[in-house]
This record gives C-alpha cells, structure tokens and sequence, in this order.
C-alpha cells in the first residue's frame, strides 16, 4: 500500500458519529440494506427475581425500543434484597401471564422475544431429582489374593459438601433434605451441594493379572458384602467398584422458582423430565411472538470435581465402540498400558462428547420444534467436539475478546450454512460503570471480526420505574441501561450495529481454508481429570493448530474450523471443496497425530476428485480409540501408504493422488502458494478484515483500522472486480470509491481511516458510477473556538450543578475541585458556545469539527441543527461548509460515566448492592472491598466532560489519483 500518515484529524473523518447531514446525492447513489429486527443487536434482558409487572414491561420495552434494539432475550435471575414481594416464581401461571404480556408487547413494538430454558444457568430447577441431576465418578480399588473373599464392604460414603455463590458461607448443616425443604434458596445461593450419603453401586469388575475380567455386580448384596470368592488359580486379583456419585452442581444465578440441581446432561430421560415442566407451564399459551429458546455457555464443571458419568454410559459406549468399557477400567482411570490407556480414554471422552450431542443438544432441538422454535446455545466450555454441538443449532453463540474463540462458532454456521451468528457482548470489557459506549463499539467490531453478524449485549436488567438511581443492575458490566448516562447516545451505537449487520446478514461467507480441528489429539492427552473442556484454543494452546491458526489471521488469510463429521458432508463441485454454507480451495491439517480412518477415507476421496490437502510437518500416523484398532490400523496405513511424495521447490513435497494433491511441508506460507490461496494484504497495515461473498457473487468487506494510527492510501485485495462502493455505518457516508485494476484484475482501493474506523466496501462487477465517496484534504490550519462556553446541566444527580461560564473547554471535574457537587456528579454536561465563522480557508468545501477529549461521548448541534453524535476513541464531525453562518452557535451534550456518582455512594454508604446470590462481585482485584464485594470508595474522581480543545479545521475534496 502507498500510505500516508497525516496529522490528527486529516484524514477522513472518522466520526463514530451518527451523522444528519448527508449529500442529497448519496442517498440516490447507493442502497443500504434494509434495517429489521433481526440486523438491530439484541440483548440479554435480566428478569431480576422476576419481579416485573405489566405497566412496567411496557414502559422499559417502550424505551428499549426508542433505543434502537431489535429484540431481547428474557433470562430470569436472582432476586433484588427487600423486592420479595415482587417475585414471582419462575413457570407459575402468574409469571406466564406476564411473559405473554411480555410477547404481546413485543409483536406490537416490533420487538423480538428469546426465552433462556433455565433461570440463570445450566439447565435446572426444583424439578430436577436427584436421579435426573449431573454425576460424579467415585470409585475404589479392592484387593483380594487368589482363593480368599473381600472382607470389606463394597460401598462408597459420600462426604458432604456445600458451595455457595459470592463468597457466602454456608455449613451443610444449615441446608436441609430433599432441596425442596429449603424455603431460603434465593439468600443461601448455593452453586454446588454434596450430602454425605451412600452412593449406589454402578458396577463391580475383578481383574486378575493377565487382565482377565469378571463382573461381580450382581454378587455384591444389599448390606455391601461381596458374595464370591477369588478363584485360586489366578493369582491376585483387583476390583474396580464404581460409584454413581451426585455432583451436586445447582444452578448459578437462579430466579425464585429456578433454584435447583443442574440436569445430568449426558441423559436423554433426564433432559425430557426437565422439559416436561415446560410443557406444562406452555400448556395452553400460544408462545405467539417467541422466536427461540436459549442455553447458556455448558458450565457444570466451574465446581468441584466434574460432572463426567451417567447411567447409560456403558450401553452406549458398547453400542459406539464395540467393546465394554467394564473391562477396561484400570485403562480409563490410568492404571493399564499406557497405550491402552490413552486409547480406552480417547474413546471414553469421544463418548461423552456424542452423548451431549445426542441426548441434549439434538433432543433439545426436536423438543423445540414442537413448539416451531428455533435455538441459540453457547456449545464451548463442553466436554465435546465444540463445531459437532455448534453445527447441531439454529444459531451458534459465542463470547469473550478472542477472535479465535468466535470462529469456533462461526466456523460451524459458515460451513454449514447457518445463516446467524449471535455474541454474548461486553460482559466484562471494565469493571463496573467504567466501560464507554466507545469501548462497546471496539468489541462489537471485533465480533463482526470473527464472523459474528447477530449481536446480543450483556445486558440490560429490568428495573421498575420506581427504582431509585441507578436501579436495578446485573453483577457483570456493562450496564446498558436507561440509568447511565450514556444511554441518551446508545441509539447512535445500535444504529452502526445494525448497519453492519444488515450487510453481513445478507451476505455468506468466502473464506478458502478449512482448517482440520484435532479433536483426537486433545483426547488423546492425559489430564488431571477424565474429561477436558473445550472453549477457544483452551486444550490446544502452543500446538501446531493453535500457531497455524493464529499464523493465518494475523498474515489475512480467510478459513474457518471443521469437524470429522463436517468433512464428511463436504463435495467437490466445480474444482472447489463445496459445504452447504460455502466453497473452500483447500483443507489443513497440522501435525495431526491422532486421526479417525472414516475421516482419511473422505479426504483421499476429496483429493481424488481434484480437492487439494495441505498436510503441515507431518503426516497423521495413528487411528485414535481401541475398538478394531488393528483393522482400522491396517486401512490406515494402506491409504497413507498410497501417497507418493516427491520433491519440489521450496521445500514442499507434492503426491498427486486421483485429480487432486497432497502437500506436505514445514513452511504454511509455502504450502498454502502452492495452492494458490491468496491473503488479504491489508494486514500488513493494520487493518483487519472479515469477507463475505454476495447473492450476485461479488464481495463484501468489514475493515476496521484497529492500530492507533490513520490510514490514507491505496489498499490492495486479493480478489477481481470492476470497481467499489464504500460505506461508513457510523457517519452513513457512502459513494464510489476509487480503484485501481491490475493487470490480473486484481483491486486496489484508497481508504481514509482514522484509528477505531470501520468502512464497509461492496465491490461491483463493472465499474462503479455514481456520487464518489468523499476524500478530504487539510486545507488550512486549525481554527481554536476558544469560547467562552456556557456549561449547564438538565439531566443527571445526585444534585444538578450549577450553571458555569468557562473561558475554555475543561472536564467538569476540573472547574472546582473542592466543589463535591460536580465531582460526584454523573449525568449530561450541556457546553455551549457562540463563534463567528473563521475567516481562514474561504475555498473549504467541509470542515470538521474535532472536539479533543472526551468522557465519554456527546451529541453535537451546531446553529440548531444535529451534527451527530460521537463515541471516540476520535471524536470529530465533518460538516458541509454550508452550514456555517457569520455568526454560529455550537452545542455539544456530553455524557459521562456513572462512576463518580457510584465513587460518592459508596463513600456514603448509600446502598445499592442489594442482590441476592452473587452482590455485585469486583472485575478487578483492586476494587474488591473489605466485603469482598465491588467498590469504587477509593477511586480517583474520573473525568467527565468536554475536555478540548476544541477546533475547525478547513477541508476540501480531493479525488486520489487526480
């Protein structure tokens, strides 16, 4: 790229701004798509206690609306300390009566409804018995010597065990038997309960020392004593007794009514005894307006020991493998051959993995369909093949801040043709009331990023409008509410989401590798515990997958994941590798170990019918599991065996097989020349990238300069097209953007993008026409409006302050610093000024206002008229020079954070930490009081306001390559 640094506020404008003043002719030039429900972000929408009642619904719903959201996703939690009364038990006929308000008050305000099926999360609730609940493995090794019986009693004695949430302590003395007595659940919050009982049985196996089994289950009597005696001609023998133990985990942040054990969720009968309740509760209702049932991240294992045995484990397992798992127990639980053992533990975790495929997540779509719902699950943090459970829902949802993380969800719905993929947004960007709608729109590019096009923030909580500031509030930031200040600009940041998403909602994806996911390696590797859980990289960090993945995002190269289930749905067609979501040119493997002969069979299938194999370091050499290992061994090699590698440049060694290729070497970069894949070199200047291919197969393009400085100058692309239209979903500035063709047809396109600024490019078959985006160049220097600024306040508290005159613009919080009342203030600051227009730079076509620091963002009017509003991390607007009059008044409405009101109760103690279950936990350690619980008594007052300078700064139109 030719590229030129400019100055601050040179190039392009980067207004995260929701501008007003358009161009007559951009509106006519190009077609944004259309805005819908479903391209407006939702939001998790927190049922605290359930405590919510009609007048209320639609007076909070009316404002989510104005605010420019498309939907929520109703999630029942814990209650509000002193609001018991209020509460409604979660599935009652009472609370049906005002979820059905709820959906009645959706279809008339175009708002969309999700219902989470738990309060809080995993699947759970009173309902839950001890038989249907998740189950620990316990177990105990006996000795006994040839000819002699055991003495001791097979039993296991489970000791007792409480957890509670947010730090309370609890004694299991204080927790009474069966759950159901306990009329306190809401205020003990407990997250895992273990009584001290005697466990049942599960299975009794004998092995002798040339590893000969007998199963002496039925032998063990009702008071433990084993009826049976060691043969004497087998020398020693050891028994494995397996113990069918309660893990104990309840459900976390449940709601009045939810409070339960979590669901055993390897048990296809316990999944439908727990969604009996909701028929029950549905049982005449019309769910008219409900769109899709929701599951929360897997998470029964965030406790102690793991959730890792059912009751049908060893039918299955015999059934899916092909041989008892009885047999093999001093394999599974690390005391057999260490071959054996890695290969009986491989099959064990390939197990329990289908069972959660199987007896829950599938059943749990079938169950949904019944009521013709779709569903959103969060797969990761599972005890399975992640893309297996993504590529079985509606619409895969991911989390967090790492990219590689959301394209295990994203890789699922794109090769299998899902058409939405939502995102767990901003759950934790800052500790509590310290995170900006601007930081909100940094992560939601970073989503869009990874492939998400279906945002869900985290969230908003319902609060009566009685409620005394700040309200209702949920124990995770950010807090998107009508309480924080920032809310009167939160339309602006819901308008540039809904914008990118209607353009990566109408578009699919165009990556052009698929990188292999070595499930069976990770299996293969023994752990502290029986079972690992899968979530991003977690299990794979410094492996060749790991490095091969993080290699190609940073050199901008697209690809996506893909399961041994997933290949098998792959087809050649038209030289391309062809899934029903889209078409890849080639298929990575790296360093696989570990990999299944079904899945070889399928490849050697695809190459031969022309797909190309990318096989980095080294060639697979094992089968994984145990069951007809030699078998499956020997077709193994015989394929392997059918690869005849030469020699080539660079390093790369080629066997042709069939049609196709496979390649084998050291170096990704090489390899992946070879087969002609292409990169995005746009990286190489910080600019980041997802591509998606559209309906009349041209593309679209989501850049977002994430690096800290401005780009201005030619971007090359690695695809063909005639010309591009560009547009900004923040400022809505939209036209033809200049290009340049190389002699393959390759494009070059000229971006102007200040840091944080995302564009949007379509590219066109035949040259662009129309209006041309707009390009600026510094016509003169900055003008300084220098005041004096009138600074009053209408809105916010505790205590409105005063109305100032400033010589200069400044931080509220630095007029007078002895003056509590602005200190402790939160809420919108009113800045106003009055400036003759400057007398510099009369041939300016626009100027851009750029209004220095600011905390945290502001709607800007200028002689009456609104400019648009600004979320940073850059706050400028351009405006046409029309606008200017001889004389001008500016108004600029900033809104700050909640912290320094929050900083002022908490030094006065004024309560608002009033939750039961988990009250309000700290982000970071820092702020973590005496208590153990968030607060901000010791922090500095943080800045709010205008900071400034403020200035104009005269632009003209420039067209690149005049």
């Amino acid at each position: 790229m030719q590229r030129r640094t400019f100055l601050p506020g040179i190039t392009l404008a980067f207004s995260i701004a929701l501008s007003v003043i358009q161009p007559a002719t951009t509106k006519a030039q190009v077609k944004w798509p259309e805005i819908t429900q479903q391209t407006k972000p939702w939001a998790r929408w927190w049922w605290e206690g359930s405590a919510v009642d009609n007048k209320n619904l639609t007076a909070v719903m009316e404002e989510y609306k104005a605010a420019g959201l498309g939907g929520l996703e109703v999630t029942p939690i814990y209650g509000i300390k002193g609001e018991e009364s209020r509460a409604i038990n979660f599935l009652s006929d009472k609370w049906m009566s005002v979820f059905e308000h709820t959906l009645a008050e959706g279809k008339r305000l175009d708002l969309g409804i999700d219902l989470a099926n738990a309060t809080g999360w995993p699947f759970g609730g009173p309902w839950v018995t001890p038989a249907d609940a998740s189950k620990e493995l316990r177990y105990k090794v006996y000795e006994v010597k040839a000819g002699q019986s055991l003495t001791e009693k097979v039993e296991f004695i489970q000791e007792p065990l409480v957890r509670a949430e947010g730090g309370k302590k609890v004694s299991i003395k204080d927790v009474k038997q069966p759950l159901s007595l306990n009329k306190n659940l809401q205020d003990l919050a407990l997250d895992q309960i273990q009584f001290q009982e005697p466990l049942p049985l599960m299975t009794l196996m004998a092995y002798d020392d040339q590893s000969n089994s007998i199963e002496l289950t039925d032998k063990v009597d009702a008071s433990g004593k084993l009826q049976w005696k060691a043969p004497a001609d087998h020398g020693q023998w050891r028994l494995y007794a397996l113990f069918e133990g309660q893990h104990g985990k309840m459900v976390e942040r449940a709601a009045p009514g939810g409070e339960g054990l979590v669901i055993d969720h390897f048990s296809k009968t316990a999944l439908q005894h727990y969604l009996q309740r909701f028929d029950q509760a549905f049982k005449g209702e019309s769910l008219e307006g409900l769109r899709a049932f929701f599951n929360d991240s897997y998470e029964v294992d965030d406790a102690r020991g793991q959730a890792d045995i059912t009751p049908e484990l060893f039918s299955f397992f015999k059934t899916r493998r092909g041989y008892d798992l009885k047999k093999y127990l001093p394999a599974l639980l690390g005391k057999g051959t260490d071959d054996t053992s890695i290969r009986v533990l491989t099959d064990y975790r390939r197990t329990i993995g289908e069972l959660l495929l199987e007896h829950f997540t599938e059943p749990w779509e079938d169950w949904a369909k019944k009521y013709h719902k779709i569903i959103r699950n969060q797969s990761h943090g599972s005890p399975a093949n992640i893309l297996d459970l993504y590529g079985a829902i509606d619409i895969p949802e991911t989390e967090g801040e790492d990219r590689l993380r959301f394209k295990f969800a994203s890789s699922s719905a794109q090769v299998l043709g899902k058409p939405l993929i939502s995102s767990e947004s901003a759950t934790w960007l800052k500790d509590h009331f310290l995170a900006s709608f601007g930081d909100v729109k940094a992560a939601m590019d970073l989503y869009f990023l990874g492939g998400v096009n279906h945002t869900f923030y985290h969230g908003v909580a319902y609060s009566p409008l009685s409620a005394p500031w700040p309200g209702w509030l949920f124990y995770a930031a950010v807090h998107f509410s009508p309480t924080n200040p920032q809310w009167t600009n939160f339309s602006a940041l819901n308008a540039y989401v809904a914008r990118v998403q209607s353009f990566l909602q109408s578009s699919r994806p165009d990556n052009d590798i698929l990188q292999y996911y070595p499930i069976y390696d990770s299996y293969a590797k023994k752990g502290r515990a029986l079972l690992n859980h899968y979530d991003g990289m977690k299990g794979f960090e410094g492996t060749d997958f790991d490095d091969n993945a993080n290699w190609m995002l940073e050199k901008g190269y697209g690809f996506d994941f893909i399961s041994d289930k997933q290949i098998e749905g792959l087809k050649m067609q038209d030289g391309q590798l062809t899934s029903p979501g889209g078409k890849y040119k080639t298929i990575l493997l790296s360093a696989v170990q570990h990999l299944p002969v079904q899945t070889l069979e399928k490849l050697m299938a695809l190459v031969d019918g022309g797909a190309q194999l990318i096989v980095f370091k080294r060639l697979p050499k094992d089968v994984p599991g145990l069951g007809q290992l030699e078998q499956r061994q020997a077709k193994f090699d015989k394929l392997i065996a059918a690869l005849h590698f030469e020699k080539g440049e660079n390093g790369v060694q080629t066997a042709k097989f069939g049609k196709g290729q496979v390649l084998l070497g050291d170096g990704l970069d090489r390899l992946l020349e070879q087969t002609k894949v292409q990169r995005e070199t746009m990286v190489d200047d910080s600019l980041v990238f997802t591509r998606r291919i559209n309906a009349d197969n041209q593309y679209t393009y989501f850049i977002d300069n994430r690096s800290e400085n401005h780009i201005d100058g030619w971007i090359n692309l690695s695809k063909q097209a005639g010309g591009a239209i560009g547009y900004n979903p923040m400022s809505q500035k939209a036209g033809k953007i200049p290009v340049k063709i190389g002699g393959q047809g390759e494009l070059s396109v000229y971006l102007q993008l200040a840091p944080g600024e995302s564009i949007i490019l379509k590219t066109t078959g035949a040259a662009a026409t129309g209006v041309g985006y707009p390009y600026y160049k510094k016509e003169d220097d900055a003008v300084t409006v220098k005041g004096p600024w009138t600074l009053s306040f209408k809105v916010g508290g505790p205590i409105l302050p005063k109305a100032r005159k400033l010589n200069e613009a400044k931080f509220w919080t630095e007029i007078d610093k002895t003056d509590s009342v602005f200190n402790r203030f939160a809420g919108i600051g009113i800045y106003t000024t009055e400036f003759k227009k400057p007398k510099a730079a009369q041939t300016a076509t626009t100027w851009r206002l750029e209004l220095g620091a600011v905390k945290e963002n502001a709607s800007v009017w200028l002689n009456g008229q609104q400019l648009g509003v600004v979320l940073g991390p850059h706050y400028a607007i351009d405006f046409p020079a029309s606008l200017l009059k001889a004389n001008n008044h500016l108004e600029i409405r900033v809104a700050s954070l909640m912290a320094n009101r929050i900083r002022y109760m908490d030094q006065h103690h004024i309560v608002y930490k009033k939750f039961y279950n988990t009250n309000f936990p700290a982000h970071d350690a820092e702020n973590r009081g005496p208590d153990g619980l968030f607060t901000a008594a010791g922090w500095d007052v943080k800045p709010a306001g205008l900071g400034g300078p403020v200035q104009l700064v005269p632009l003209s139109n420039f067209q690149p390559g005049e």
